[in-house]
């Protein structure tokens, strides 16, 4: 199949290696054989989103977000109509609170989402950081990854993690993380999220090839560095679990 990816703002929303998560999509797409095309949209750019097979926006810094924002609202009846009939997307990092009725920052302010979602989004003062650890019914492996944000999410009634056993969740410790509906993954972790979970990237991958009723290859080629990659870090995130529990 030939393949289009849709990398919204690249540079301002690229923190903590979020390129890397279209890039470990791509090569993914690509070993199933596939031919597949990255177009970056930039702020002010008019942009073709009809016919995409997957979105993408990634993190970016709370000033960075608004900005991004800004642009991104006059996609919003675009991406909203795209997300029901089941294209593929992920939000990553800060690009998940675009999804939502409102961002309200720091100061008070309150600045419309997309409102794909009917979650909002409060930022503070206080930087909330740290290692997560959680489950999905998306399938049985733990996501692992890392938190780096200061809003609060309320109103997520779809999470992509379910609960977590480390770590701060859209409002509270161990709680529900992120966002998941139909073919769309938001979430607040850094990683990237795909890089670090394989499984979700399979996840991706699959929702992909629905979105063409096009079954998956029966064989598909492995990638025994990010297996590797991500049994080292499951592992010392479970047993950190573990020791808190004792």
């Amino acid at each position: 199949m030939e393949l289009r990816l849709i990398h919204f703002y690249p540079d301002l929303m690229g923190l903590y290696g979020s390129y890397a998560n279209v890039s470990v999509l791509k090569r993914s797409l690509e070993g199933l054989g596939n031919t597949v095309t990255v177009e970056t949209v930039l702020p002010g750019q008019e942009a073709d989103l009809e016919g995409a097979d997957f979105l993408y926006m990634g993190a970016g810094t709370e000033r960075s977000q608004l900005a991004a924002l800004a642009d991104f609202t006059r996609y919003g009846d675009t991406v909203r109509a795209l997300a029901e009939n089941g294209t593929a997307m992920l939000f990553a990092g800060t690009a998940m609170e675009l999804l939502g009725k409102t961002i309200t920052d720091a100061s008070g302010k309150e600045h419309p989402g997309i409102a794909l979602a009917d979650f909002t989004s409060v930022q503070g003062t206080r930087r909330i950081l740290g290692d997560v650890y959680g489950k999905t019914d998306i399938c049985p492996q733990a996501v692992v990854g890392f938190m780096n944000k200061c809003a609060v999410i309320s109103g997520v009634t779809a999470p992509l993690l379910t609960g977590l056993e480390l770590g701060f969740g859209n409002e509270a410790e161990r709680g529900s993380e992120g966002f998941h509906w139909k073919n769309v993954f938001a979430s607040e972790l850094t990683g990237p999220i795909l890089v670090k979970n394989p499984r979700l990237l399979d996840a991706v991958v699959s929702a992909i090839y629905q979105h063409r009723n096009t079954p998956l290859p029966q064989e598909r080629p492995a990638d025994s560095w990010a297996e590797a990659g991500y049994a080292i870090t499951e592992e010392q995130l479970r047993l950190r679990c573990q020791g808190n529990q004792k």
